[in-house]
C-alpha cells in the first residue's frame, strides 16, 4: 500500500499523510500536475473526481467534481498558492457549488505536498492545515482521513510502467 503513516495533530491542527511511491519525483509530480492523471486518484475509489478546471500556477484555480456511487455530486475547489515542480505545491482546498464558487458554510483547508527522492522512488508528504479544531473535527467526521488515505492508495497503480 502507498500510505505508510497518518498522523492527526490536534495541537497544530494538522493531518499529515506520508506515502512511499516507486517512481521518481518527476513522475509523481505528473499525478498532481496533469488533471487527467489527478482525477484518476484524487477521489476515493467510490467517489472518483473529474477536474473541470486545473491551473497549477501560483494564483491558479482548480474546480473538481466527485461523484458518489448513487450519482450524488460534491464539488470542490483549489486556490494554488505555491508551485515548485517537481518538489511540491501548496494550495487552499474547499467545498464549492456547481459553478466552482467556494461554499463559505463549509471549512477550507490548506494543503502542502512535498516530494522527496529516495533510493526506492519518492517519499510524498501531504500535510493538511485546518483553521480551527472544530473544522478539523467536522472534516474528520465527514470521512476525510479515510477518504484521503484510500484516494492516495490508488497512486501505485498509476505509476506502474506500461
Amino acid at each position: 500500500m502507498t500510505v505508510v503513516s497518518t498522523q492527526q495533530d490536534t495541537e497544530r491542527l494538522t493531518l499529515t499523510i506520508v506515502a512511499e511511491l516507486a517512481a521518481a519525483p518527476e513522475r509523481v509530480w505528473d499525478l498532481w500536475a496533469d488533471p487527467r492523471q489527478l482525477e484518476r486518484w484524487w477521489g476515493p475509489p467510490t467517489w472518483p473526481a473529474t477536474f473541470v478546471e486545473h491551473d497549477l500556477v501560483p494564483g491558479g484555480r482548480s474546480h473538481y467534481v466527485m461523484t458518489g456511487p448513487d450519482g450524488e455530486q460534491a464539488h470542490g475547489w483549489w486556490e494554488v498558492l505555491e508551485v515548485d515542480p517537481p518538489r511540491g505545491l501548496r494550495f487552499r482546498d474547499g467545498f464549492a457549488d456547481e459553478t466552482g464558487a467556494p461554499n463559505p458554510e463549509l471549512p477550507t483547508t490548506t494543503g502542502r505536498v512535498e516530494l522527496v527522492g529516495s533510493a526506492d522512488g519518492t517519499r510524498m508528504t501531504v500535510t493538511t492545515e485546518f483553521g480551527t479544531a472544530e473544522h478539523m473535527e467536522q472534516l474528520a467526521a465527514m470521512g476525510m482521513v479515510e477518504g484521503m488515505t484510500s484516494a492516495m492508495g490508488q497512486m501505485d497503480g498509476l505509476l506502474v510502467p506500461a
